[in-house]
């Protein structure tokens, strides 16, 4: 009896040692930290995430996920509900993405923040506030690889248009054109082999030409150089240009010089004469009888014998 009565107390001791290990292991592992909701809604799909998942602003665990579901107002939108550290910088311009812990493919949510500064989000239980769920890399990768596929499909059929049996034999034909000019172009040095062989003399000639021109240059500029000499022609007809020009200017000026005074003189008895025939003129023009009549007798003047005084 008693070695029953102290198996049973053991067993009864070993019980409650194991509860309140238990116990206190719940109580000393709970969380204390009152949490903020928020709520992520989405259309696009979340791949790998699962209640209580990790909740991470800038690769720091602030937060889990707590359930994952519907949204009954809008169908096909996603509703993942956070509980997220009320020390979170939580802001308006704060937004989501899905990352992905190494190959396990388990997913988490990486919290970012377009700028520093912006104003906190406000939230609360009755009515959390909403975060943008934005695409992450494997959904950016799944959408060029869709459109890498697309033009990949595209080069395909542009490949299979272009290896057409027609443009096969287009460019058989181009190939066997191009094999033609191959053998062409083969034939033409022995073509131009004759050519070349002139080409020393054809070389020797164009030197002598040179030479020529060479002694025509040197003859052409002795010639240039004896004309232009001080004893040379161009100097010799300027010193006789310059002469001439002297003589020229002698002769005019004698020729001014004897000529002038008589041209003056001739001036002046011209001028005496026209003042003569002038009077002449006007005396006819006043006393045409004085043609027949001879000019009248002037009225004598004073001191000559018949003057009269005129009288008043």
């Amino acid at each position: 009896m008693e070695n029953r009565s102290h198996a049973f107390m053991t067993g009864i001791f070993t019980l409650t040692l194991l509860v309140a290990a238990v116990l206190f292991g719940i109580w000393f592992n709970r969380d204390r930290v009152e949490y903020a909701p928020y709520l992520l809604a989405t259309s696009l799909s979340v791949p790998g995430l699962n209640p209580q998942a990790a909740v991470r602003y800038r690769g720091l665990e602030v937060g889990k996920v707590d359930t994952i579901d519907f949204d009954p107002n809008h169908a096909g939108q996603i509703l993942v509900h956070l509980s997220i550290d009320p020390a979170t910088p939580i802001t308006k311009t704060t937004f989501a993405t899905l990352g992905y812990q190494g190959v396990t493919g388990i997913a988490y949510i990486q919290l970012d923040d377009e700028s520093v500064g912006s104003p906190r989000l406000a939230t609360n239980a009755d009515n959390p506030s909403r975060i943008p769920l934005r695409p992450g890399l494997f959904d950016q990768l799944e959408k060029r690889g869709q459109a890498i596929l697309t033009q990949a499909e595209d080069v395909t059929k542009k490949l299979n248009d272009l290896l057409s049996p027609e443009n096969q034999k287009t460019m058989l034909s181009a190939f066997s054109d191009v094999s033609a000019a191959a053998q062409e172009f083969r034939a033409l040095p022995q073509r131009l082999g004759p050519t070349i062989d002139k080409l020393p003399a054809l070389v020797n000639k164009a030197e002598g030409t040179f030479k020529s021109v060479d002694l025509l240059a040197q003859d052409v500029t002795r010639l240039s150089q004896s004309l232009q000499g001080p004893d040379g022609a161009i100097t010799r007809i300027s010193g006789a240009v310059d002469r001439t020009a002297t003589s020229v200017e002698s002769v005019a000026t004698s020729a001014e010089l004897d000529t002038l005074p008589s041209i003056t003189a001739l001036t002046d008895e011209t001028r005496s004469s026209m003042r003569a025939v002038r009077r002449t003129m006007n005396t006819l023009n006043d006393r045409p009888q004085s043609i027949l009549f001879g000019a009248p007798t002037p009225t004598p003047g004073p001191g000559e014998p018949g003057f009269a005084a005129p009288t008043k």
